[in-house]
C-alpha cells in the first residue's frame, strides 16, 4: 500500500498523492453516492460488496468520504483475477461494513482503468476522502488483504473516515476523537500548513517520547515538506545521471513512495546503503527507517525491505 501507515498520525492525502493517480477525468457533477447499505447487485453482503462501473464510479468517489472504499480491477480473461475475488469478497464480509469493495471489470470501464494508470490485473487501489491510494497489484494472499485492510481502516481513521456501510443503505459514524496535539497536527495539514503540523508532532513527542503515532505522522509530514516544491522530473533525471549521489537518491525515494512505487524506493535505498560507507551509509538508512513508518510497519514490503537493508549492513 502505497499506504502510509494507518492509525498513526493523519496523513495528508491529497498531497502524498500529488500526481500519482488523476480521478479528475471520471468525475461528473451532482453525482449521487451509492447507497452503503444499498441492494448488492449480485456481489453477495448487503451494501458493501458492489459491482461498479464508469457511470457509478463518482458515486464512490464521493462515498469514500464517509467510508473508505477498495476497488478490486478485475477482467474476465484474467485466471489471477478470478482466483483473486473470492478471497477479496471473503476478507470483505469479514469486516463487514467497515469498508466497502467494489469490482470494476476494466474491459467494460477502461477509463476507470487508464485513470488509474492500470498495467496489469488483478489489482486494487483504495479511496478514502475521494483520494487514492495504490495497493498492490497481482494476487494478493488472504492474509494480505486482511493487513491492507487494517492498514487503510487506521489511515481512515486518523483522518476522520469512520463510517460504516451496513444493511440500511446509512453509514454510521463511529467518534474516535484524536489526541489535541494530532488534531492540531491534522487541521494543519488540511491547511496545507505542514510546518505547523511537523510542529505539533514534535510537541506531543517532546510530551511523550513514546508516542509512535507522532513519530510517523511527523515522519509523514517531512516528507511532505521535502516534496512541496519538487520538480518530478528533474528529480528523476538527477537520480539517473547520479547514481552515488546521496541527495539525487534520497529525493526520488520520495517522490516513489508518493507515487505508490513503494518496492522501487525502499530497493534504492537499500542498494545505496550496500555501497555506501560512513555519514552517507547512515543518513541512506536512517532515511529509509522513516520511509517504512511513512509506508507502515506492518506493511510485507516493510518486512522484506528490513531483511535486504539487515543483509545490506552485515
Amino acid at each position: 500500500m502505497t499506504t502510509p501507515t494507518p492509525g498513526q498520525g493523519p496523513v495528508p492525502l491529497s498531497a502524498s498523492l500529488r500526481g500519482a493517480v488523476d480521478l479528475s477525468a471520471l468525475k461528473r457533477p451532482r453525482a449521487q453516492a451509492p447507497a452503503a447499505g444499498g441492494p448488492d447487485n449480485g456481489a453477495g453482503a448487503a451494501g458493501y460488496i458492489v459491482e461498479a462501473n464508469q457511470e457509478s464510479f463518482p458515486g464512490l468517489v464521493q462515498l469514500s468520504g464517509q467510508v473508505p472504499v477498495i476497488v478490486e480491477l478485475t477482467a474476465g480473461w484474467s485466471e489471477a483475477a478470478a482466483q483473486l475475488s473470492p478471497v477479496m469478497e471473503k476478507v470483505a464480509r469479514e469486516f463487514a461494513g467497515r469498508f466497502v469493495l467494489a469490482r470494476v471489470d476494466v474491459d467494460a470501464s477502461p477509463g476507470i482503468a487508464q485513470a488509474f494508470q492500470l498495467q496489469s490485473v488483478p489489482a486494487a487501489v483504495a479511496l478514502l476522502k475521494g483520494q487514492p491510494i495504490p495497493l498492490f497489484q497481482g494476487v494478493a494472499s488472504e492474509d494480505e488483504l486482511r493487513s491492507f485492510a487494517d492498514e487503510l481502516l487506521k489511515v481512515a481513521a486518523a483522518n476522520g473516515v469512520t463510517g460504516q456501510a451496513g444493511g440500511d443503505g446509512e453509514t454510521e459514524p463511529a467518534e474516535q476523537p484524536l489526541p489535541p496535539l494530532h488534531q492540531e497536527a491534522f487541521d494543519a495539514i488540511e491547511a496545507g500548513d505542514y510546518a505547523a503540523a511537523a510542529a505539533a508532532y514534535r510537541k506531543a513527542l517532546a510530551e511523550q517520547p513514546g508516542d509512535n503515532d507522532a513519530r510517523t505522522g511527523l515522519a509523514q509530514v517531512e516528507l511532505m515538506q521535502r516534496l512541496e516544491s519538487a520538480d518530478a522530473n528533474a528529480i528523476r533525471a538527477a537520480a539517473a545521471e547520479r547514481q552515488d549521489d546521496l541527495q539525487a537518491q534520497l529525493a526520488v525515494a520520495d517522490l516513489d513512495i508518493t507515487g505508490g512505487h513503494v518496492e522501487d524506493a525502499f530497493a534504492r535505498l537499500v542498494r545505496f546503503v550496500a555501497r555506501s560507507a560512513g555519514d552517507e551509509r547512515e543518513a541512506a538508512r536512517a532515511r529509509l527507517v522513516e520511509l517504512f513508518d511513512v509506508v507502515g510497519t506492518s506493511d510485507p514490503r516493510v518486512a522484506k525491505a528490513r531483511q535486504a537493508l539487515a543483509r545490506a549492513l552485515f
